[in-house]
């Protein structure tokens, strides 16, 4: 008998993968949780009936949330990750030899125990000395640091169940407050196929918090859609103005000193949702 993985991801449209092995389906305290070996993209991360990280494509997303901002700080050393519990942006911040600390908040300590076990080459950084891991509320974590970071990233789900406040104009006031005179942050915004209002409405709250905001693509096979947006919220620095070449070029599989700015060139029905 063969087994199949389908996420929903509109009311008439889904994508669907060969199962191979489910390694945990269980209810956390928060969302509903399963890690199951596919035949296509080897071990999926899925999240109240959501693909949030393969084997496969995962570098694309992790590559793109860490780099284009730290490429952006001239000096970087203090760095949160909000979600993110598979450990991937994480692994991607420790590229970064100028960062002497990397925190991450994530609400459910399960994706972590899960991620480190059936995920190890994307959880691995978890244990490294530079890295603060903190089972705990992303939200509160920030509105209790002010001051405190030169980059935060926010690796969500969705904006339903324990993600629902990460998708909010007070969130983003929050984090403002929570970095240092310079800092900047970054978010996963969702696709333009499916979730136009959502880019659209936090392109103006982001707006009406940080001077400088920019909106940037990448390609991930396994999120609705595929082209997926982040949505950069600046202090002083513009990621546009950054000398490509002056960025190393690293250990990655995506990103690169060209893609950095390439990636701000926008397809048209981008742009349209953001003016």
């Amino acid at each position: 008998m063969e087994l199949w993985y389908t996420e929903k991801q509109t009311e008439t449209y889904g994508i669907t993968a060969k199962i191979k092995e489910t390694y945990v389906h269980e209810k956390t305290d928060f969302q509903e949780l399963a890690m199951i070996e596919t035949e296509e993209f080897g071990t999926m991360l899925v999240l109240d009936g959501m693909v949030m990280t393969t084997d496969k494509d995962e570098f694309v997303y992790h590559e793109m949330v860490a780099h284009p901002a730290l490429y952006t700080h001239p000096n970087p050393r203090h760095v949160l990750v909000v979600g993110g519990g598979d450990g991937g942006v994480i692994r991607e911040v420790l590229k970064h030899p100028e960062v002497e600390k990397a925190v991450l908040v994530e609400i459910d300590g399960k994706v972590i125990e899960y991620s480190k076990k059936y995920l190890p080459n994307i959880a691995g950084g978890l244990d490294d000395p530079r890295v603060e891991v903190i089972v705990n509320d992303g939200f509160m974590h920030i509105h209790d640091h002010k001051n405190t970071y030169d980059v935060i990233m926010v690796d969500s789900t969705e904006p339903v169940g324990p993600a629902v406040n990460l998708f909010t104009k007070g969130f983003y006031q929050g984090i403002y407050e929570s970095l240092k005179e310079d800092g900047i942050f970054v978010a996963q915004t969702d696709n333009p196929w499916f979730k136009a209002d959502l880019i659209e409405s936090v392109y103006r709250d982001v707006k009406e918090v940080f001077p400088i905001v920019r909106v940037y693509c990448a390609n991930v096979p396994t999120y609705p859609s595929g082209l997926w947006t982040f949505t950069m919220g600046s202090k002083k620095h513009d990621p546009l103005e950054v000398d490509e070449s002056a960025i190393p070029d690293i250990d990655t599989k995506y990103y690169s000193p060209r893609l950095h700015k390439g990636a701000f060139a926008l397809p048209k029905l981008v742009e349209n949702l953001l003016k």
